[in-house]
């Protein structure tokens, strides 16, 4: 199977090994930025027709935890709000659902972590090229798109953040058949513990089936649309905006 994983390593090691930091040195060379782009299709097309996208990530138990899990990006958002949010312990912490919804959700994190939770421990792989396993705990997306209601044209979900990253806003974005998987969650506790401020807190997203660049952090809202050409510059995300990563980071 074509994964994209495999793509970089195989990519950089024919670009001299390139040293990745920040998830975006691979892209300084015009030719890696241009097989990844046109490799991404084929990667898509290729994982539908030989994987089931249905099927879950490896899961592992207690002995393989990594006795440190990484953080990465940003560490804590900037500002007064989120720094309030924080000494407060998230209690006043809001997650919006909208868009293509058919009933606007507005919950509290004591609301979310009531509902019905799904703990999974797998293997976080970063493009920089480090893997890490956890055990993520949270609500299954599913559920709370349920809630929601989405409408038939809705499409893809956009998932805004609380942190800017290079002064632009952070947001990421995955399709249907990702977000009703059962293993994409909406993590708020990590290893036992609840979610640390550097891991994403109090709310982020584990997609397990793609690279951890696609798992967004310090999530406050979703919303449902029918098209990514409106929203950032129109690729999906924040590093595929501007730095031309792949829209689709299947593993």
């Amino acid at each position: 199977m074509i994964t994209r994983r495999g793509l970089i390593g195989s990519l950089a090691a024919g670009a001299g090994g390139l040293l990745l930091s920040g998830c975006n040195r691979i892209n300084v060379n015009p030719g890696v930025r241009s097989l990844l782009q046109s490799a991404e299709g084929l990667t898509m097309r290729a994982q539908r027709i030989i994987a089931d996208r249905g099927d879950l990530a490896r899961e592992f138990t207690a002995a393989d935890l990594s006795p440190v899990f990484r953080a990465n990006g940003t560490r804590q958002p900037a500002g007064a709000d989120y720094e309030a949010h924080r000494l407060g312990r998230f209690a006043d912490w809001r997650l919006t659902i909208d868009g293509l919804v058919a009933r606007p959700l507005s919950l509290s994190m004591a609301q979310i972590r009531a509902m019905p939770r799904r703990t999974q421990i797998t293997r976080h792989d970063c493009v920089e090229g480090w893997s890490a396993i956890g055990q993520w705990t949270g609500a299954p997306l599913r559920l709370l798109l349920d809630q929601a209601g989405l409408r038939s044209n809705a499409r893809y979900l956009i998932f805004h953040c609380a942190d800017r990253y290079a002064q632009a806003d952070y947001y990421e974005s995955i399709d249907l058949i990702d977000a009703f998987h059962p293993q994409t969650i909406l993590a708020w506790g990590l290893n036992g513990q609840l979610l640390p401020v550097a891991n994403g807190a109090p709310l982020r997203l584990r997609v397990e089936r793609q690279l951890g660049y696609k798992h967004a952090k310090y999530v406050q809202r979703i919303e449902a649309v029918d098209s990514l050409g409106r929203h950032g510059l129109g690729k999906g995300g924040y590093w595929e905006d501007h730095h031309d990563y792949a829209w689709y980071a299947g593993i």
